[in-house]
């Protein structure tokens, strides 16, 4: 099985927000070494034409990566060959890098009320015009575009997204539970890092985060890490959502290292700057408190693949 993470834009050192491959090359062979398979890199929103210089740089180590022999080792070499019922041995030196699948832009056109630890003025007002300018060139291997459904014009966006392949995923966003839903029916599919960077639920307006929870035909990424969620969040999570439909994604940024996975990763101001633990590292302490081991491990194989079929 293939241990996917949908949403990395970093670790150790290193962050999409480069222009030199090797820099995301070295993320690759990061993440491949406790034991991910495959990466969804994450652009983080600034001017299009920034975003387009990180999307060319990750084109080129994709591209690097196809053309060397050194990325096509034995499926037993450096996948998690984990049996059921005993805790996944995914940290190892014995993993080769992990492939580079595609690109997950996170903006721009995002709700800057609800930026996060992303930069507010990097959020644009979503236009047809500013779609095509972000993605000619490179619409072949994004992946995923985050969006507020909220925002005026984000329903054709979301339309436009979706007819050209890319699955829309929703977040930063200050979306009610009624906004998310048009969202959902325009042909968004997902919900990025569900509670983390949206509107609050409140017990008389769900909001996005409620609409997540309550539509079993939506995906939704969790950061599984012990400081995004509270562990009885998760577990909430786990007892209302179809399990089919969760996604652990990592989150990890260029600050994301050993030291950060216990005190996780913070501004000077204590807001969260991104996920602590690779997705092979969040899936193993979910399974050693006791969660199901076949279903974490769908949460990180399966369901990421089946949410990013047939795009393209």
């Amino acid at each position: 099985m293939k241990i996917t993470d949908i949403h990395t834009h970093g670790i150790n050192g290193y962050d999409t927000r480069t222009t030199t491959k090797e820099h995301i090359l070295k993320i690759a062979t990061i993440h491949g070494s406790y034991g991910v398979s495959d990466i969804i890199l994450t652009v983080y929103p600034s001017s299009v034409q920034e975003m387009r210089r990180h999307m060319e740089t990750i084109r080129k180590a994709m591209e690097f990566q196809r053309s060397s022999v050194h990325t096509h080792q034995p499926e037993s070499q450096n996948r998690n060959t984990s049996q059921s019922g005993s805790a996944p041995g995914y940290l190892s030196d014995n993993y080769g890098p992990a492939t580079i699948s595609g690109i997950h832009l996170e903006g721009p056109f995002l709700n800057p009320v609800r930026c996060g630890s992303l930069h507010a003025e990097a959020c644009i007002k979503p236009t047809e015009y500013a779609l095509r300018d972000l993605t000619e060139g490179f619409a072949d291997i994004i992946k995923i575009i985050t969006i507020a459904p909220e925002m005026p014009g984000a329903l054709t966006l979301i339309r436009r997204i979706s007819d050209m392949g890319i699955a829309v995923s929703m977040g930063h966003s200050d979306a009610t539970y009624a906004e998310a839903e048009e969202g959902f029916h325009s042909g968004a599919k997902g919900i990025t890092h569900i509670f983390n960077a949206m509107r609050s639920f409140h017990h008389r307006e769900p909001g996005i985060a409620g609409f997540g929870l309550f539509n079993q035909d939506i995906y939704i990424e969790i950061i599984a890490d012990p400081f995004h969620l509270h562990d009885r969040v998760i577990a909430l999570i786990f007892r209302i959502k179809n399990p089919d439909k969760i996604i652990i994604i990592s989150d990890t940024v260029r600050e994301t290292v050993e030291g950060s996975r216990s005190s996780g990763i913070r501004n000077e101001h204590g807001k969260l700057l991104g996920g602590s633990m690779t997705i092979a590292e969040s899936a193993e302490r979910l399974i050693k408190q006791g969660y199901d081991e076949d279903i974490i491990m769908k949460c990180t194989t399966v369901n990421p693949m089946t949410y990013l079929m047939n795009l393209h």
